[in-house]
């Protein structure tokens, strides 16, 4: 039971700003079909022109950056040609290259810009991501690390639950951060964030699959999404492609030689451990394919026929993440193989971790030569 006088000044509050609300709707009915389609969010013209021309670049160029640089200059691209963008960071500009030359800063006292420096304050700063999304008119994109998505995971989930189009730039997205310590280390972060629902988790290879995971985080206007980009160098292993692979949320990266014996599932940087593993064990007579997976949700949304192909083989499969194993049991079944962290990291050059954590191509051919020979044995 509530109190007449409670619920009569309750329902004043709601009545505060109703002229606003009807003055806001008026002026937007007035605007051109154009200005309502970008104030909708309506991308895609201009960011399917960006995205192609980068991956033609990348294609040729093949560099190898940290997949947080490539983020930096896909940004470069996108916010020269889609002014609804409205980028941040919570205090690591610097780090998570979220600023680009054709973004102002947002001030006190001008509101013209946009790019907001959030300071030290990842939940607020994805909390106003909320408040942007909601009200429309902007496609928010902010940055942080990705040990530190702890801080915005109410406020992640609350866009996932009003499907509201927000971009979450998470740098520097595993132990391959090195000396800043266990503290700084994410290891079961991706899993958590996995496990939000309406929430696409995209944790891109090289340089292509970045844009094309910056295209589908734009494309998806009912749906949040996290970019986990590292810190390190990592190969160019894509060709030119007009299909948006990633888009698939797995895809082979490389079929096997012969008969398939082998198949490695790895995401992120752990994607050259499992190309350099493939060769190894190929060089040995072993047939691998190796499946990039940027993204489970995409992978999830694929029909029967297309998920089949990758699981329901008699091949050994092996996943490769420097997380933990959590969520990759559909790919590999109860008898693969992981290789990652079950654990928290350390401190030591990200080259010293990945060893001392036995994230290598020799551990990962050593497990499954141990696997095909246990195989052989049983008949």
């Amino acid at each position: 039971e509530i109190p007449s006088e409670v619920w009569e000044a309750w329902r004043a509050v709601g009545k505060f700003h109703v002229q606003e609300a009807e003055d806001w709707q008026a002026h937007f009915d007035a605007l051109a079909k154009d200005k309502q389609d970008q104030f909708k969010g309506v991308l895609q013209p201009a960011l399917d022109d960006v995205i192609s021309q980068l991956k033609k670049a990348y294609a040729e160029d093949k560099p190898g950056w940290a997949t947080r640089k490539t983020s930096g200059e896909v940004l470069k691209a996108l916010t020269q040609k889609i002014p609804a963008l409205i980028g941040g960071s919570a205090d690591l500009t610097g780090s998570n290259l979220t600023k680009t030359d054709s973004t102002k800063p947002v001030s006190a006292t001008d509101f013209s810009g946009s790019y907001i420096y959030y300071g030290i304050r990842e939940h607020a700063m994805a909390s106003i991501m909320n408040g942007l999304a909601l009200y429309g008119g902007f496609v928010p994109y902010g940055g942080t690390f990705l040990v530190f998505s702890d801080y915005c995971r109410p406020s992640i989930r609350l866009a996932a639950l009003m499907q509201q189009q927000a971009v979450y730039v998470f740098t520097h997205d595993s132990i391959g951060l090195g000396e800043d310590g266990p503290t700084h280390q994410p290891v079961e972060h991706l899993a958590a964030l996995r496990a939000i629902p309406n929430l696409n988790v995209f944790r891109p290879a090289d340089a292509i699959e970045v844009a094309e995971c910056w295209q589908l985080a734009l494309q998806d206007t009912n749906t949040p999404s996290v970019l986990a980009l590292t810190r390190q160098g990592v190969p160019a292993f894509r060709e030119l492609d007009s299909e948006n692979k990633s888009a698939r949320g797995a895809y082979i990266l490389r079929e096997a030689q012969g008969d398939l014996e082998v198949t490695i599932f790895a995401s992120g940087s752990e994607v050259s451990i499992a190309m350099d593993a493939a060769d190894q064990l190929q060089d040995k007579g072993v047939g691998v394919r190796v499946v990039s997976v940027p993204c489970f949700e995409k992978f999830k949304e694929q029909d029967a026929d297309y998920r089949v192909q990758f699981m329901c083989n008699g091949s050994v499969k092996v996943a490769i993440e420097a997380a933990i194993k959590q969520g990759w049991e559909p790919f590999i079944g109860p008898h693969g193989i992981f290789v990652g962290m079950d654990g928290f990291g350390a401190s030591a050059p990200a080259e010293d971790l990945y060893k001392h954590f036995g994230i290598t191509a020799q551990n990962v051919v050593t497990k499954v030569t141990d696997k095909l020979n246990a195989k052989k044995e049983q008949g």
